[in-house]
């Protein structure tokens, strides 16, 4: 069956180990104020008007974001990149948006992309069905894993959804066997606050020996010029969102100090 993609990014090093090729498909449940990707929010395909200059002149053209893509084309994109990931000791990347969002293209694709002998993740925010999660488990090698604020209704202020689904599945995953690493965004005044920090980390720590890695991800604005483009409002916060050096440091330190093994930047 078809899904439907709006990138694949090549030579990725922020995607889980190695160097990676992120396929990014459509349809995000979530409205997380300080996304990035929210061409990947929609679950169709869009046209929207960009501006391109040229020879001093400018002007507007279409521009597609997301197309129809059947297993076998998204395959034979990634076997260009074979060498360089298994050189790397890479793989596999299904990012979005959300990729359950798409339960059966992204199980064909994993099934697909492990037995050709890929490395495989998944990148989610755990917002799903945990029978989607099960589908998906025996070809995903590691999942990364959100998870962002610990109060559920500042969690639902500040992404639109509840975090009561994403915590039971965080749960259920540890308990699978598989390789999980947590990822946090770093953001001042949001998510980089002492009793936000303090919960998750009480959160984590029965699970120590089960999470391969946390992955503390500094906060920034590249994707802000998208809004526009799209049409849609910008809720991002400003400079004052980015987190300092040293705060990110001292999370780094309250969790290395429980026993995990921490990463900068992911």
């Amino acid at each position: 069956m078809p899904g439907i993609i709006f990138d694949i990014k090549r030579f990725a090093v922020h995607d889980g180990p190695g160097i990676r090729t992120t396929v990014f498909m459509k349809g995000c449940p979530l409205r997380c104020r300080w996304c990035h990707n929210p061409e990947g929010w929609l679950p169709d395909p869009c046209t929207v008007w960009k501006k391109v200059k040229l020879d001093k002149r400018e002007f507007t053209e279409k521009e597609s974001i997301g197309r129809i893509m059947t297993a076998d084309e998204v395959m034979t994109e990634l076997e260009k990149e074979r060498l360089v990931m298994e050189e790397s000791g890479g793989g596999i990347t299904f990012s979005g948006g959300e990729p359950l969002m798409q339960p059966q293209f992204l199980k064909e694709l994993l099934q697909r992309s492990a037995g050709a002998g890929f490395h495989t993740a998944v990148d989610t925010s755990g917002y799903c069905l945990r029978s989607n999660l099960e589908e998906i488990l025996p070809w995903t090698s590691l999942f990364l894993y959100d998870l962002k604020i610990w109060d559920t209704a500042r969690h639902e202020q500040f992404t639109g959804v509840p975090n009561r689904l994403i915590l039971e599945n965080f749960r259920w995953l540890t308990e699978q066997g598989k390789m999980l690493r947590v990822r946090i965004p770093m953001i001042a005044g949001v998510t980089m606050t002492e009793e936000n920090l303090t919960k998750i980390l009480k959160f984590l720590l029965p699970y120590t020996g089960k999470i391969e890695q946390v992955d503390l991800l500094p906060y920034h604005r590249t994707g802000l010029n998208k809004y526009a483009k799209l049409g849609i409002l910008c809720e991002m916060p400003g400079e004052e969102g980015k987190p300092g050096k040293e705060e990110i440091s001292a999370c780094r330190m309250n969790l290395e100090r429980e026993g995990f093994r921490v990463k900068i930047g992911g």
